[in-house]
């Protein structure tokens, strides 16, 4: 950004005016075409005035000035804006240079604040409100913009970020603070500075800009290299025209400036000066962009959340900060930019569904996103045959054992499970030894004492624990299957009934059991006999791997009964990053059919109706479902002779899309939107049918709605209607889906672990559940195990 900043401003402005924007990267985009000698140029551009001099660690080197640049420019393409003008019409369909031409105009937005503030990506950062959380690190408030399209008319989505900062300042207290001392003497190797303690503090401000008052360059920011492994006193070098000298002397003799600490470490900058700590000053606005440290989750989050009220004032803050109007960039470009007031859009609120259990009594509606089961039992109970109980916390004794087994108990006989055995077998193990022997011995045990093993292994772990945890769910889905529910100790110890509730809704899950089911007239379209619905959940990560460069994992779920509350799941790793799902879809269809005949009709049937949500998928990627993963399912449907219509939603989670109520009414009691705010019109996709849905209610902060975008329809869901705007302009508008989103907001009522709605519909969510799962399913060798066949046909995920 420098670089061109330069370049055009103080190099070639005659060139450059009005002036390109510019993306950090490699595009530059102008409003005209420059006179470049067949469209190509190359420049000179430096950064500095001041040759290097004599300094610690390069002064063996010849001098030389400031360093040089070239840039090259060369033009590749023209953008026709008119397309984007159809596009937000409904006139004409998504098109790369529909996209280049979005990019094009989020960069405009952006040039002028990423020139004067500390920028990542699509947010920029100011000094206005920050707060320090210790460790050298600060929290920045920022303001994330993004230019989309919306029907008939261009929208700037404006919201609130923040940013981690590095605490300006002498490097020494940043240094200090990291390790969480104040005295600089930890710094020193000779007095017991640890080497591990020098490599932690080395990654953290490794690439970190600082400035020093002194030298050839005093001033300039420039970025540190490494840490030193020695102090100025020991680390000596020897100047082109004088005898060997240490850091400190060379110091004291060249700017009659006395090394405070010589014995701690140095700075060693990327051109190899090495200069004391204490004369170096931390550059402010700097992005720390290693890892978050976990422990300062919580102040993060405490910093990051507000309320709706206060964070559409902060939002409306930001237009202040942002000054479209005053940009020469967006005025250049011809834009105007309406800044009065937030865009007010059209909303309704869908009606909650009507959650049944069992027996007459057993309705419950859910009021504004929760319910309760009190007095409720569970729409269709498990059975428990036979479990045992494993601890790995020694701290846990018998009491509390015996206290935790009575309030499971009572938890699942309230809500219907079937205990045969009210004492099961409590065995303790090290979990620093074979956990899946341990397990299976105790399976082994229960089979030799009564006959049967066990359905259910509930084990007890200590805080902390995620090896033993990890090697629990290996030994229960992919090496025995069978099901396990862990369970931390010290939340038993608490003895919370609302805690065991919980498990129980998991237990009676993963067991075969159903918790709860939607009444028929909030279902009507998955519960129609005449085509049998089978809905599918996919979702898919690339993950890290010294065997290949492009490994991904894929789960997908899909229900197998009428009331798509039973699901079946299973997990797969592939190559390459576009996904093969033919053998997933096909087991998917075949479990469907197989437990149709088995369980619920003893007939045959073969799913009519295919729905698939796939999780968040930008725009560009639609070709790659519909080229890649369609064909895939397709030829299952196929080799399988089902003849099913295909609707794919595309469902995202936008971190920075937020609504808020227009009037107090309109709020819950959290000040959010109510649960089940729908909004179809306005702000949506102008060609295909989306909508955005807020289906959960909001607790702490400003809740964020959900983002629902058919890609692919054959089951008549994307019906639309003419309207003729005030323009006298065709706007090709979806109707209002009213079917598909009531399904939506119903199938979030439906995560069997929950009485609360959840932002995504639970196929989606069973398959991310499972995704995660799946890092457990790796064996020592880093293999991937497939899952037992036994867990296939369960909820194992839940």
């Amino acid at each position: 950004m420098e670089l061109l900043v330069r370049l055009q401003e103080v190099l070639e402005p005659g060139i450059f005016t009005p002036r390109g924007v510019y993306d950090g990267r490699k595009n530059l985009f102008s409003i005209r075409r420059y006179p470049f000698e067949n469209d190509t140029r190359t420049f000179d551009v430096t950064l500095g005035n001041t040759p290097a001099q004599d300094s610690p660690g390069n002064a063996q080197k010849p001098k030389k000035g400031p360093k040089g640049y070239k840039v090259k420019l060369t033009k590749v393409a023209e953008i026709n804006p008119e397309l984007l003008s159809q596009f937000t019409l409904g006139n004409q369909s998504h098109a790369e240079e529909i996209l280049t031409t979005i990019t094009a105009l989020n960069i405009v937005v952006r040039m002028e604040p990423t020139i004067r503030y500390p920028f990542n990506v699509r947010s920029f950062f100011t000094k206005d409100e920050r707060q320090d959380i210790g460790g050298g690190l600060e929290l920045w408030r920022g303001y994330f913009q993004s230019v989309r399209p919306a029907i008939g008319k261009m929208v700037i989505n404006l919201d609130i970020s923040t940013g981690v900062m590095y605490r300006a300042g002498p490097l020494i207290d940043l240094c200090l603070q990291f390790l969480g001392k104040n005295n600089a003497a930890v710094l020193s190797p000779t007095q017991g500075f640890p080497e591990r303690e020098r490599l932690r503090l080395q990654r953290f401000v490794s690439g970190l800009r600082i400035t020093s008052p002194l030298g050839p360059q005093a001033g300039r920011p420039r970025g540190i290299r490494k840490l030193t492994a020695a102090g100025a006193s020991a680390l000596s070098f020897t100047p082109r025209d004088g005898p060997a000298t240490t850091v400190a002397q060379f110091f004291q003799q060249t700017y009659n400036r006395q090394v405070r600490y010589p014995n701690i470490v140095c700075a060693e900058l990327a051109s190899g000066a090495v200069i004391p700590l204490e004369f170096c000053d931390v550059v402010e606005g700097q992005i720390m962009r290693k890892q978050f440290p976990q422990e300062k989750t919580d102040a993060m989050i405490k910093f990051s959340t507000k309320k709706p009220a206060d964070r559409l004032n902060s939002i409306m803050k930001g237009l202040g900060v942002l000054s479209y109007g005053q940009s020469e960039y967006i005025r250049a470009f011809g834009l105007d930019v309406a800044t009065q007031n937030p865009l007010v859009v059209n909303a309704r609120v869908l009606d909650p569904p009507r959650m049944l259990y069992r027996g007459s009594q057993g309705s419950v509606t859910p009021q504004n996103g929760a319910w309760n089961m009190i007095q409720k039992r569970f729409y269709q109970s498990a059975v428990v045959n036979g479990w045992v109980v494993v601890i790995y916390d020694p701290r846990f004794d018998d009491q509390a054992t015996q206290k935790m087994v009575q309030e499971l108990s009572k938890a699942c006989r309230d809500t219907g499970i079937i205990f045969q055995d009210h004492n099961p077998p409590i065995v303790r193990h090290n979990g620093k030894e074979n956990v899946g022997e341990q397990l299976k011995q105790a399976g082994k045990d229960l089979f030799q004492s009564k006959g049967f093993p066990p359905d259910l292994i509930v084990v007890i772990l200590p805080q902390g624990s995620a090896d033993i945890y990890r090697a629990v769910k290996y030994f229960g889905d992919v090496v025995q299957g069978v099901a396990t529910q862990c369970m931390q100790s010290q939340l038993c110890a608490r003895s919370s009934p609302h805690y065991f509730a919980n498990l129980a809704l998991k237990i009676n899950t993963k067991l075969g059991g159903i918790n709860t089911i939607l009444s028929s007239l909030s279902t009507h379209i998955i519960q129609d006999q005449g085509a049998p619905t089978m809905i599918m959940g996919i979702r898919n990560i690339m993950i890290d791997s010294t065997r290949s460069p492009c490994l991904s994992l894929t789960s997908m779920v899909a229900n197998v009964d009428s009331h798509c509350t039973k699901y079946v799941g299973d997990v797969d790793i592939t190559n390459g990053t576009s996904l093969d799902l033919l053998d997933l879809a096909m087991y998917m269809i075949q479990a469907f059919t197989r437990y149709r005949n088995d369980v619920e009709y003893q007939t045959r049937l073969l799913p009519k109706r295919i729905l698939i949500f796939r999780n968040a998928i930008s725009p560009e990627r639609f070709c790659q479902i519909l080229h890649h993963e369609l064909p895939s399912i397709k030829e299952a449907c196929t080799k399988l002779s089902v003849d099913a219509k295909i609707t794919i939603i595309a469902v995202s989670r936008p971190r920075h899309v937020r609504f808020f109520p227009n009037n107090q009414g309109d709020a819950d009691n959290s000040g959010n939107c109510t649960a089940g705010t729908v909004i179809d019109r306005d702000i949506t996709d102008p060609v295909e049918m989306s909508f955005y849905l807020q289906s959960h209610a909001g607790t702490i902060g400003t809740s964020h709605p959900t983002h629902y975008n058919v890609v692919y329809d054959e089951n008549n869901f994307t019906q639309v209607i003419i309207l003729i705007s005030p323009t006298a302009n065709i706007l090709m508008v979806p109707t209002r889906p009213d079917a598909i989103q009531e399904l939506c907001y119903g199938l979030c009522h439906l995560s069997a672990t929950s009485t609360r709605t959840i932002s995504i519909p639970a196929p989606l969510h069973y398959a991310e559940v499972a995704l995660s799962r799946a890092k457990c399913h790796f064996d020592s060798e880093h293999n991937f195990m497939p899952i037992h066949p036994n867990m296939r046909d369960k909820m194992y995920f839940s």
